[in-house]
């Protein structure tokens, strides 16, 4: 059991524990502090691949440690410590019965020195104000200052030992220590006390004991550190002079040694050269150590006499002050005196035993309150250094883990790129050779490409030194990495698994793009989020998985907030009720396409997955809010890759925004006449802005719109890899149909060069059907998506998708005029009565 006899020895413990973690925790970190602002915590995401990423980082203080010894409360423990100091009595308060007009005299005049010095002091809270926060950053000036006056209030509270401790209220036990400030007169002029009768009068004790005395206690005191000074000089230029002995005896034995080894057959002039210059050297060595000391001790005497001219200008102060308060003493003594002469109706004895009494409970209480606010200081002080620890403390922690972590990602990246590697070495290694002989390496080869492609489970070991990384069996959008059933395909797609992987893992090294988002976000915590440059080049960046759901829904409500405004409470539960309970000719379809939706994702793969029955209810929903579109093949796949993210009501309104907002009319519907306008627009721009690539089509008559129709359709969903597919999904939400264009071009213009050195159509249609798996780098297609194909105008298509709506409803119309003429002919005409249309065999 710990327990402190004083409250100046519990000070000093909680001061040494400090201390003792404070150098074990920065032993620990070895690595360097980095600056970071404090990242906002994002919104709760929704939806079915959402999850929260919380993150904290605080900037580093670079005057922490300056601080904090500024701030370090500098404290000495008595004379006992342990159990032996928990056994002694406590201090006991002085007596009122042996209290002496001297005593009463000299704490009345150490009462009114501590009140009039430092009117501003007095007024300070025990609390942090504005000026004190100051110290919290300090100038170097303030630093050496207050760290010369820290360690001279240091040995003065060590000197003095005739101080006086009272019982303190203050429930947190610290003892009494003086201010840095001011060093109060109590403890200056305590010790004379003992030296003086107690029959001299305070009047005589002003008059010339008083300055006498302290004169006296002050030169004993500057000679005694003195003394202490030089006996430190002393001893530190003894340990140097051992110290060069042990390194001279050190250097002779290793000099002997290697002396009579390779100095055998050289000459006696040569070593005798060797051994001038050998004394030539430890002579400046010698001469370089010696100013080195004179050095330190010059400063040391410079850092001496600073301290000595503040410790005059400090005693030149509290002299005028004594001086001023013995004046104030003598005066308010008179007045006393003379108002007990002029008070005759009581005995002198009487008044004076009443007086006593009274100003004796007066300086109790004085002093209980004196007590009271330096614990609170003290308190508050520890308190403060407390927490600059705790926060140095936990920066070193999160920089350490984020070092740790960026090591870790670079790894793993280079990992990534080496297996990729290695399967495909496996996949060569793996052709066929015409020998009967059956090769003993094929075997080999053929078990490790099986390892290779075993899925991840968490029933493997952690083992195989010569196995490659797994893959995850699913990314973390749910999307299958490695399909089930072709082997060929299988390597394939674990290679680019692999090296998708490996970019993915160089790009998070970078967090600057992250720390934007987050700043961004947090200004604009306190406000309404707006349409802005800076956010849409945020967003063309990638949203990251952690705010995509917020963003997503934040982006579709600005598109159908006139749609949402207009609609009643609980409008998607009302239209999902409608579509349940009444007759929907949409609903066989729909059923039908449920499972083929995207049968890759986890959350669509069976009946029972989690995704199916929130699309069966978007879909129904949407299907009896537009009767006139029902169902079309691809919205399907709109509400999957939307859910993904949202809720159903948000995918709901995401539906509403592509179809009713983003696309022209006819998009969706039986004739899908605004995809085919589309697509003839992007003829148009692909002449124009990949001329060479356009022609290359025209002259092997290769029709790219067979490729592209599907992208514009379901917005590239399982045509791109699913980091790219969610890139071009932030932007397709924010800016709209746009993006599918600049998109679109930038796929071909990516792979521009690999499709022209192609010089077939069979081989160019085959090429295009697979070539958009094989794109990986999305900050690449960003950049030529919204950097190299600029200028990129909104107006331009428009125009021309009006240009072209007439030209193919002009040619609609000529097909339905020769359907009709079919029709009329196959009913006049015997022989055709047997030919049936598209359109009734698919009735």
């Amino acid at each position: 059991v710990l327990q402190a006899a004083t409250r100046q020895d519990m000070t000093y413990w909680l001061q040494e524990l400090q201390q003792k973690r404070w150098e074990y925790c920065n032993n620990l970190d070895a690595a360097k502090r980095d600056s970071r602002t404090s990242p906002t915590p994002s919104d709760f995401s929704r939806g079915l691949v959402a999850k929260d990423n919380p993150g904290s980082i605080l900037s580093q203080n670079a005057s922490a440690e300056r601080a904090r010894n500024i701030l370090a409360v500098e404290t000495s423990p008595t004379d006992l410590v342990g159990e032996q100091a928990a056994s002694q009595p406590a201090p006991v308060q002085p007596s009122a019965i042996n209290f002496s007009l001297k005593q009463w005299s000299t704490e009345i005049k150490n009462s009114m020195s501590s009140l009039r010095k430092g009117s501003n002091e007095n007024r300070k809270s025990v609390f942090y104000t504005t000026e004190e926060w100051e110290l919290l950053d300090p100038t170097p000036k303030d630093l050496e200052d207050s760290m010369a006056l820290e360690e001279k209030r240091k040995h003065l509270a060590e000197g003095s030992k005739g101080k006086r401790l009272t019982s303190s209220a203050f429930p947190f036990d610290f003892g009494r220590i003086p201010h840095k400030t001011r060093r109060p007169l109590k403890d200056m002029i305590g010790s004379s006390k003992n030296r003086n009768s107690s029959e001299s009068s305070p009047i005589e004790w002003c008059s010339g004991n008083g300055n006498k005395l302290v004169s006296e206690l002050q030169l004993k005191y500057q000679s005694q550190q003195e003394e202490l000074e030089k006996l430190k000089k002393d001893l530190l230029s003894q340990k140097e002079l051992v110290r060069l002995l042990q390194q001279t005896v050190r250097s002779s034995q290793y000099d002997k040694y290697f002396a009579s080894r390779l100095c055998e057959g050289v000459p006696k002039d040569k070593l005798e050269l060797l051994h001038q210059k050998d004394e030539q050297i430890l002579g400046l060595n010698n001469q370089l150590e010696k100013l080195n000391l004179e050095k330190d001790s010059l400063q040391q005497e410079v850092k001496n006499l600073k301290c000595k001219v503040g410790e005059l200008n400090e005693q030149l102060g509290m002299l005028m002050e004594t001086i001023q308060a013995k004046d104030e003493v003598i005066m308010k003594l008179s007045r006393q005196l003379s108002e007990c002469e002029d008070n005759t109706s009581s005995p002198s004895g009487a008044v004076n035993s009443s007086v006593a009494a009274c100003t004796s409970k007066e300086l109790q209480e004085l002093d209980r309150l004196k007590d009271n606010l330096q614990g609170y200081k003290t308190q508050n002080k520890f308190l403060n250094k407390e927490i600059l620890e705790l926060s140095a403390l936990r920066r070193n922690a999160e920089a350490r883990e984020r070092e740790w972590q960026a090591k870790y990602t670079s790894l793993e990246a280079k990992l990534c790129q080496i297996e990729s590697k290695y399967l495909i070495l496996l996949q060569e290694m793996k052709t066929p050779v015409c020998s009967e002989e059956q090769n003993p390496a094929r075997e080999v080869i053929t078990q490790l490409l099986e390892d290779a492609l075993k899925a991840e489970t968490s029933e493997q070991p952690e083992q195989a030194f010569f196995k490659p990384h797994l893959v995850s069996e699913y990314d973390i959008y749910g999307f299958q990495t490695v399909p089930e059933d072709d082997d060929e395909e299988k390597l394939v797609a674990k290679s680019r698994a692999l090296d998708l992987r490996s970019l993915s893992l160089s790009e998070n090294r970078e967090i600057s793009a992250g720390v934007k988002w987050e700043n961004y976000l947090a200004s604009t915590m306190n406000r309404e989020m707006m349409r802005c440059v800076e956010l849409k080049n945020l967003i063309r960046s990638g949203i990251p998985h952690e705010h995509r759901s917020k963003m997503w829904k934040w982006c579709v409500s600005l598109h159908v907030k006139k749609f949402k405004d207009s609609a009643i409470p609980g409008y998607f539960q009302t239209l999902l009720q409608n579509a349940l309970e009444k007759q929907n000719p949409a609903s066989k379809q729909i059923e039908l396409d449920l499972l083929r939706t995207l049968p890759n994702n986890k959350h669509y793969s069976s009946p029972t997955s989690e995704g199916i029955q929130k699309l069966r209810n978007v879909l129904l929903a949407f299907s009896w809010r537009n009767p006139d579109i029902g169902y079309c093949q691809g919205l399907n796949r709109l509400v999957a890759i939307a859910l993904l993210y949202l809720e159903q009501e948000d995918a709901f309104w995401c539906l509403v925004t592509i179809v009713e907002v983003f696309m022209p009319r006819d998009y969706y519907t039986k004739t899908l006449l605004g995809s085919q306008v589309d697509q003839r627009v992007f003829k148009d721009l692909m002449s124009e802005k990949l001329p060479r690539l356009h022609a290359h089509f025209e002259q092997y008559k290769v029709d790219y719109t067979l490729i592209t129709f599907n992208w514009f359709l379901v917005v590239f969903v399982d045509s791109v890899v699913s980091d790219i597919l969610f890139k071009i999904w932030d932007s397709f939400l924010y800016e709209g149909p746009k993006v599918i264009f600049r998109f679109a071009l930038a796929l071909f213009k990516y792979k521009e060069e690999e499709i022209l050195k192609l010089q077939d159509s069979m081989s160019i249609f085959k090429y295009l059907r697979y070539f958009t798996r094989t794109i990986l780098d999305a900050r690449k297609l960003t950049g030529i998506a919204f950097g190299d194909l600029n200028p990129f105008p909104l107006r331009q298509i428009r125009n021309r998708r009006t240009y072209h709506l007439e030209k193919v409803r002009l040619e609609l119309t000529e097909l339905e005029a020769i359907r009709e003429d079919f029709l009329r002919e196959r009913e006049t005409c015997v022989e055709k009565r047997d030919l049936i249309s598209d359109d009734e065999e698919d009735s």
